[in-house]
């Protein structure tokens, strides 16, 4: 179960975190260490996922209208484009639905402050006590490698930790010198027209979901999703590219295959732990979110709902969950 954890977590960053396209970033591709049997099968779960390709869609009911963006969350300069492409639907929105708005943002941070526990150890033994010390020092490398500290890392939460090393080392330049991804363009945009925002869930949900996890477990999945730095960076070189042709349902599938470079994972606990995978971080909030979307799209005539792209495909997704409430979804691209 411990081992499971760990994959489906890894597995969670290489799916829905996003890539830089600094030239850090570049490289060789995950893909090209899949055979070609590997790698059809990826290629053939992926083009029969529902609304597995694309990133732009409308969801329309009646007179009301919903169109729905799937997000990368960190910076790419190719993202001009697609805001360019948006332009008009945002200028056109009278709401806009994000995982995080500025007021989230702040209440985060706030939390840092007045709740520092939720973040880090704040008393008792830290990461160096409770782990073995050949956990501890890949833990603290991967952490360095990000710019993070050993003090830091040592006092951080497990899913705190874990959620920092699911960004690549390549790209923590650009979020150093402000460079972040396409939701915050949209947040950006949204401020300068006006035009009010409001989250799908509250900053809390990824911390409450680890929560139900026991901490032994939590400690252990910790000191096994440490990757290579060269197969992460692989991962990220090919999500960019699946991204940007829209290949969304096979940024999935091909992270589902990654979960056999992690060792000692065999073929039935990868799948396993893709399937908690799906439960916890993405089909449960995909379900949280429905309502408030609904309602939404109730009270306003334009809506957007700007969320990771790994959220919109399969049938767990939102689009077939909006097709399975009447909506009619449309690709826009």
């Amino acid at each position: 179960m411990r081992r499971l954890f760990s994959a489906c977590l890894t597995a969670t960053a290489l799916a829905i975190a996003a890539a830089s396209a600094q030239a850090g970033c570049a490289g060789p591709s995950l893909l090209d260490r899949l055979t070609p049997a590997e790698r059809a099968s990826v290629e053939t779960a992926a083009a029969t996922t529902p609304f597995g390709e694309g990133i732009l869609w409308r969801a329309q009911k009646g007179d009301r209208q919903i169109d729905l963006i799937g997000t990368m969350h960190l910076f790419d300069p190719r993202h001009d484009a697609t805001m360019e492409a948006i332009a008009p639907t945002l200028a056109a929105a009278d709401l806009i639905l994000l995982e995080m708005t500025p007021t989230e943002e702040r209440q985060m941070l706030t939390a840092m402050a007045e709740a520092p526990e939720v973040f880090f150890i704040t008393d008792g033994p830290t990461l160096p006590d409770l782990l073995p010390e050949d956990d501890w020092i890949a833990l603290r490398d991967a952490a360095r490698a990000r710019q993070m500290p050993g003090f830091l890392a040592a006092k951080s939460q497990p899913w705190f930790l874990m959620a920092s090393l699911g960004i690549p080392p390549c790209a923590m330049g650009d979020l150093i010198e402000g460079r972040f991804g396409l939701d915050k363009l949209i947040i950006n945009v949204a401020t300068d027209l006006g035009t009010p925002m409001s989250a799908l869930e509250a900053w809390t949900t990824l911390p409450e979901l680890f929560d139900e996890i026991p901490a032994d477990e939590q400690l252990e999945m910790l000191a096994l999703s440490v990757l290579s730095p060269d197969l992460q960076q692989e991962a990220f070189v090919a999500m960019l590219e699946s991204y940007f042709q829209g290949q969304i349902a096979l940024i999935w599938e091909m992270s589902r295959m990654s979960a056999s470079f992690v060792p000692n994972m065999t073929e039935q606990e990868a799948e396993e732990s893709f399937a908690m995978t799906q439960e916890l971080l993405l089909d449960r909030r995909n379900a949280a979110w429905l309502p408030v979307i609904l309602e939404a799209a109730d009270t306003h005539e334009r809506v957007v709902v700007a969320v990771g792209a790994a959220h919109l495909p399969d049938t767990t997704g939102v689009l077939r969950m909006l097709e399975q409430e009447g909506w009619t979804i449309s690709a826009q691209q």
